[in-house]
């Protein structure tokens, strides 16, 4: 998995500049190039705190911060790898409760670019971030880790952990199909049992698997996976429930049932994210986390780019004062789905700019959106390959699509009436791009 990155620090950028030389060697899958490179690191993921572990297609990073909210809120120091980023690569590692500082990062990239170099092991970017991570958290003192896996949940990089106290798997869709739905023998061939497949392959022996409801054939191969490994599992609906009630929401277990508030992050699928991270924390003994807690976190996790309103800056004051401007990060169907389903409520009439990469499908956000679209104006991605104007302009049913050549430019053409609404949207790079501009960084 290769990425792009940029630092003001100059030691940090040196090192960027040689993750970014990286390659994935053609046609390599699994997990040999980053056991190798760990087992030169003195197998720092052994000595980690006690680990959450999350995969998913939607879900898992908002799920991971509900889990270090709640943790937290619990008075923990904890450890934090998610990606991407959106600004700065600093924001994938979070040491027991703050970014990591340049002077380390570039410390710890470097002696894991080394080490890999030394070895002729050829990782790859998101290889060699792992490490750095796992070097982090295994030596500075905390309570706990979460850790997000990046794609997949089987041959992601992020698998080696050995003993963690809790999996989850948030939703689940299509996404990323030229790598999890490779052909394989011996695994599913219907294409979402294929993706269950994939994600639950993080389960452990002896930890609990904690996942959502799904369908009936990706519940049955999750289940099989989990048998294999000796992973109790626990299914949102059999096991676990979580809902909404009046201004706040309800979640009950074989314990009872727990009056909690609503998550300040907007969207109505917050709140089965908040759920799955009670859930985990609820399945394992290892780090105590009381329901004041759990409420406290609810209250207070965020998450930039998931359906963020923008605060007052640079891009905001191009738009007619007052008028909201949302901005997300989803690109594909189920985070379409999750985005019409947040915006339906309101009724407003969306003004959707939008900049997908070439990889993604159009129509994944376009279509959920149509009926409430005032217009399409189409932006490239810097620094990335991304969809020209005429692939927004094939999908049946939206304005038709107006394009420009950045964001700015896009914002200063739009002819936005009263109660109209901007959403920015199409895909995490251009997030930070949007973030970056505005002035929000992620801290």
């Amino acid at each position: 998995m290769r990425d792009f990155a940029v630092s003001d620090d100059p030691r940090v950028q040196a090192q960027l500049d040689r993750l970014a030389a990286l390659s994935l060697p053609q046609g390599r899958i699994g997990l040999d190039a980053v056991r190798a490179l760990l087992d030169r690191l003195d197998n720092p993921q052994r000595a980690l705190p006690p680990v959450f572990h999350v995969a998913g297609t939607n879900g898992k990073g908002s799920t991971c911060a509900f889990l270090r909210a709640m943790l937290e809120a619990a008075g923990k120091r904890v450890h934090v790898f998610t990606s991407p980023h959106l600004v700065r690569f600093n924001e994938r590692i979070r040491i027991a409760g703050q970014l990591i500082d340049d002077a380390l990062l570039a410390d710890l990239l470097a002696e894991v670019l080394d080490a890999a170099e030394a070895d002729g092991i050829s990782a790859s970017f998101f290889e060699i971030s792992t490490a750095a991570a796992f070097l982090a958290f295994a030596r500075v003192p905390a309570d706990a880790c979460v850790i997000e896996v990046g794609l997949g949940g089987r041959f992601d990089a992020t698998n080696v952990l050995e003993r963690p106290v809790a999996c989850g798997v948030a939703t689940l869709g299509i996404d990323h199909e030229a790598f999890l739905l490779a052909p394989e023998e011996g695994v599913p061939a219907e294409p979402l049992s294929r993706i269950a497949f994939e994600k639950a392959g993080i389960a452990k022996s002896g930890a609990p698997l904690v996942t959502h409801d799904y369908t009936p054939p990706m519940n049955a191969t999750i289940a099989q996976r989990a048998a294999q490994v000796g992973a109790p599992l626990l299914r949102r609906g059999r096991d676990w429930w979580i809902g909404s009630h009046g201004d706040g929401m309800v979640y009950r277990d074989g314990s009872g049932e727990t009056a909690l508030p609503a998550p300040h992050l907007p969207g109505v699928h917050q709140i089965s994210n908040a759920g799955l991270a009670i859930a985990m924390l609820r399945a394992q003994d290892a780090v105590a986390v009381s329901d004041p807690a759990l409420a406290e976190g609810i209250r207070g996790a965020r998450w930039p780019a998931r359906m963020q309103r923008l605060g007052g800056g640079p891009i905001t004051t191009l738009l007619p004062a007052g008028t909201p401007c949302w901005l997300d990060g989803g690109h594909n169907p189920d985070a379409g789905q999750a985005l019409a389903r947040h915006f339906a409520e309101s009724g407003a009439r969306i003004h959707l700019v939008i900049g997908m990469l070439a990889n993604k499908n159009p129509a994944a956000l376009l279509e959920p959106l149509a009926p409430m679209l005032a217009s399409v104006t189409t932006v490239p991605i810097p620094g990335h390959e991304a969809h020209d104007p005429s692939a927004f302009a094939e999908v049946a049913g939206i304005p038709r699509p107006n394009s420009a050549a950045n964001v700015t430019e896009a914002l200063h053409g739009l002819n936005i009436q009263p109660g109209e609404i901007v959403v920015i949207a199409g895909s995490l790079y251009l997030a930070g791009v949007v973030l970056r501009l505005n002035r929000e960084l992620p801290d």
